[in-house]
């Protein structure tokens, strides 16, 4: 139970924190808004291991149900496609915020024509979360579960 409670704690966590994301690169960028960008990129990655970490946990650990209901629940299968989709997303957004980082601690300017388009990006990125927490709601009360 407390693996779910992570589970679903890591979850509210970067849900807020990639709507934060989005919402600072997508407006106009001051040192004190970059700093937000910043803070809440690191809150939705320290959500997405905490996330990972107890997904494959439960998944493979087989601790509340077997593997088997997962890999043959079509809703499942349809939530694993949105978790890659926003995988996929945050790759370009994860490596130009970690060389920014970089660049502001070397004192150098930053390149931020890019800001908007991470900020819509992870706006997508929320509504697919959005989409993850009702299918995994359907999942809870048995829907997509096919029979043996």
């Amino acid at each position: 139970m407390a693996l779910a409670a992570f589970h679903l704690l890591a979850l509210g966590i970067g849900l807020g924190a990639v709507w934060s994301r989005g919402r600072a690169l997508s407006g106009t960028l001051d040192p004190l808004t970059l700093r937000r960008a910043f803070t809440a990129d690191s809150w939705w990655g320290i959500a997405a291991l905490v996330w990972i970490s107890t997904g494959l946990w439960r998944l493979l650990g087989s601790v509340e149900k077997p593997a088997g209901y997962y890999f043959h629940n079509s809703l499942f299968l349809i939530k694993m496609v949105c978790f890659g989709s926003i995988f996929l997303l945050e790759l370009a957004p994860m490596i130009t915020l970690v060389r920014w980082r970089v660049q502001i601690a070397k004192g150098r300017a930053i390149d931020t024509r890019r800001a908007r388009v991470f900020g819509v990006i992870s706006l997508i990125q929320t509504g697919l979360l959005l989409v993850m927490v009702g299918l995994a709601t359907a999942m809870a009360r048995g829907y997509g579960a096919r029979l043996p």
